[in-house]
């Protein structure tokens, strides 16, 4: 796929019917290599490009994401999902300007939440987070890309874990113009056959960042699309840092052990 009209075209098809596993690269490499595994979509991790940066999640400016958006977009065939955060704005206008950008990138969709990034006060007020998410609509109809736009519910990220009021906004965001809804760290069957069932017929994606549910297990409970969030990027960290901590402290090298032919991965010739 070449062209952003076929990959979004392709990435509303995988929301029709059954489930699909959207894992989140965090550079050029892994994006590739995901692809190779047979992943038909793919979505970018704000955690995990922070941490290529040095900085923290939530520490990466508009434009650096819009950037990283390109990149990973150009260096894949399959359609994208932007993670875009808050919209790097909290005025619904503002929203709607950055969102306009977001759908220049070739992406084939993104993500609106409502946090706020305020600890005494987490979530964006209902009225406002509903805006929000309505304003990210029209600008993606403005645009006439048809990129597929999630409605994301913070409460349970945030350390507000209300299933009522993650429902009571994931069917407000719905209302509102979102195509598929989140709502990151659910983790029991309750909660989430409660969010499939409130928003049905549309779409819910499900973040799975420990191993309390297997892909059948979700597909089973009506999930549509599945994200692992920066959990792969943890992974690869902790591989990393675990191997790195063995030879600053024990000055050993055990960590070196069984690694794989990484170069094979991006060799034009598989004999190489």
């Amino acid at each position: 796929m070449n062209t952003q009209d076929e990959r979004v075209a392709e990435f509303r098809r995988l929301h029709s019917t059954g489930c699909f596993v959207m894992p989140n690269p965090w550079d050029v490499g892994s994006a590739r290599a995901l692809e190779q595994l047979g992943f038909k979509a793919l979505a970018t991790t704000s955690a995990g490009h922070a941490w290529t940066l040095g900085r923290a999640d939530n520490q990466i400016t508009l434009e650096q994401t819009l950037d990283h958006l390109r990149v990973v977009v150009d260096a894949v065939g399959v359609p994208v999902n932007a993670d875009f955060e808050g919209g790097f704005a909290v005025a619904p206008e503002q929203v709607n300007v950055n969102v306009s950008l977001a759908a220049t990138t070739g992406v084939a969709g993104l993500s609106i939440e409502d946090s706020t990034g305020d600890k005494g006060h987490p979530l964006h007020d209902f009225d406002l987070a509903v805006e929000r998410v309505r304003a990210a609509r029209q600008a993606i109809d403005d645009s006439g890309t048809g990129i597929v736009l999630t409605g994301r519910s913070e409460g349970f990220v945030v350390g507000r874990p209300d299933i009522d009021e993650t429902v009571r906004r994931l069917q407000a965001y719905a209302e509102a113009g979102a195509d598929c809804l989140y709502a990151p760290r659910i983790g029991t069957v309750e909660q989430i056959s409660a969010i499939v069932a409130a928003v049905a017929p549309k779409p819910v994606n499900l973040l799975i960042n420990a191993p309390f549910i297997t892909v059948s297990e979700a597909a089973a409970l009506g999930v549509r699309r599945i994200s692992v969030g920066g959990t792969l990027a943890r992974t690869a960290w902790a591989g990393f840092l675990q191997a790195a901590q063995e030879i600053a402290d024990a000055g050993e090298f055990s960590g070196f052990e069984g690694l794989p032919n990484v170069d094979a991965l991006f060799s034009p010739d598989p004999q190489t």
